[in-house]
């Protein structure tokens, strides 16, 4: 793994009553206090909650690769659309918990495996795999911000283990490119491919 869990924040025992409403409080109440109380807070509150976040993350193996077979459902001719699948989304939901608490290149990690997932795929223009793989275009920016921040933040402790990410990614989308001009496709990746391009870490 290319990054550090943080400095162990100090922790204390959370209020008895407190503690009540945490394990009883539906998500969406829980979301909307959390994002007001980091909107209000300094910036040192944020920095703490997501320290707290990679913590956990590094705590129960988030930034394993999992297994990305049958991610997409293939077409059942050559010609016809593919889909994706509801393994996706978990996985996708993975990516986008370790990007959003700066892990960017642990995410990186698993996209790469997801884009060369879609090699030897077809899609329709304006169908559901389309938009999903627009989605997962948008993810790879993202990932590349919080990866740079990564560094920005001296939380890399090999880098080259996060160039060899970097690769990995690279060359996936690459394939993906040259094996979307074998049928005349729509290249899903092209802010990624412009993103990785002038990028060297």
């Amino acid at each position: 793994m290319t990054s550090t869990g943080d400095a162990r924040p100090v922790l204390g025992h959370v209020n008895l009553m407190v503690d009540t409403f945490i394990a009883n409080a539906n998500l969406e109440d829980l979301r909307a206090i959390v994002r007001g109380l980091l909107a209000t807070s300094p910036p040192s509150v944020a920095s703490a909650f997501t320290a707290a976040a990679r913590q956990r993350l590094v705590r129960v193996k988030a930034t394993d690769i999992p297994d990305t077979t049958d991610i997409f459902v293939p077409g059942s001719t050559d010609n016809s659309a593919s889909a994706p699948t509801e393994k996706l989304d978990g996985i996708l939901v993975r990516i986008r918990t370790l990007y959003g608490s700066g892990m960017g290149f642990a995410s990186l990690k698993i996209l790469a495996r997801v884009v060369s997932a879609t090699v030897g795929l077809r899609w329709e223009e304006d169908g559901a795999m389309e938009d999903t793989l627009a989605n997962i275009d948008a993810d790879i920016s993202q990932a590349i911000q919080s990866a740079k921040e990564e560094i920005d933040n001296n939380r890399v402790t090999d880098l080259q283990e996060a160039r060899e990410v970097v690769l990995e990614l690279r060359t996936a989308v690459n394939d993906s490119q040259m094996d979307v001009k074998k049928w005349d496709g729509a290249f899903p990746f092209e802010r990624a491919a412009a993103s990785l391009e002038y990028w060297r870490v």
